[in-house]
């Protein structure tokens, strides 16, 4: 006869704990939100502080963080929001055909539906040739500023690649350029470690139509 293994029993300090989390993710939320937070690190340290909680055994994980976003922005965001994300979506678009050259993948808040106010059409862009993208934009008149972006393909390995920014009808676009061997792996997402989600220009298209609809 198979013995049955016995669930521990919660503890007081468990239901504590667990109601501490769940606030710090809706004030870490909150703060995303309405200050255009990206580090969900960050947001949930400066929540945890102005709560008064400062054992980091109650912090949330950066899942709970997300779920508590997309539920702000259901009760707080309104049409307005879910207009402006179509607008985002259609500058991807356009910027996904724009760059064809370049195997531009959509990533980021405008995929996942999260964006808001504080977001930039992200895509990732790739070539072999560093000097490709700024002489590209320079080519086509487009000022830009150029940072360095970190990017993880395991826990233990991380990668400096260059990033550009612009400006595209009042829309921030921030490009980052990988290799080619980029477009079979992902770099990992810094919400839940895992590979990216991804779309091309077919897939951001489909977003639009399921807006619609």
């Amino acid at each position: 006869m198979t013995e049955r293994r016995r669930t521990p029993p919660r503890r007081a300090g468990d239901d504590r704990r667990d109601d501490q989390r769940q606030r710090i993710a809706a004030e870490a939320a909150r703060l995303i939100s309405e200050l255009g937070l990206r580090d969900y690190h960050q947001a949930k340290l400066r929540a945890a502080q102005r709560l008064g909680v400062h054992d980091e055994r109650h912090l949330p994980r950066n899942t709970e963080i997300e779920a508590a976003l997309r539920e702000y922005q259901r009760l707080f965001g309104g049409e307005e929001r879910v207009a402006y994300l179509r607008q985002l979506r259609e500058t991807a678009v356009e910027a996904l055909r724009f760059f064809e050259r370049f195997e531009p993948r959509l990533v980021g808040a405008v995929l996942d539906g999260t964006a808001d106010q504080h977001s930039a059409v992200s895509l990732h862009l790739h070539s072999d040739d560093r000097d490709s993208l700024p002489l590209f934009l320079t080519e086509h008149g487009i000022p830009y500023d150029q940072i360095d972006r970190q990017l993880r393909w395991s826990t233990d390995d991380a990668e400096r690649f260059d990033a550009y920014r612009f400006t595209a009808d009042d829309i921030p676009v921030d490009l980052t350029l990988l290799p080619l061997a980029a477009l079979r792996q992902a770099p990992l997402d810094r919400i839940d470690g895992k590979p990216m989600r991804r779309a091309n220009l077919a897939a951001a298209q489909q977003l639009l139509k399921e807006g619609d609809a």
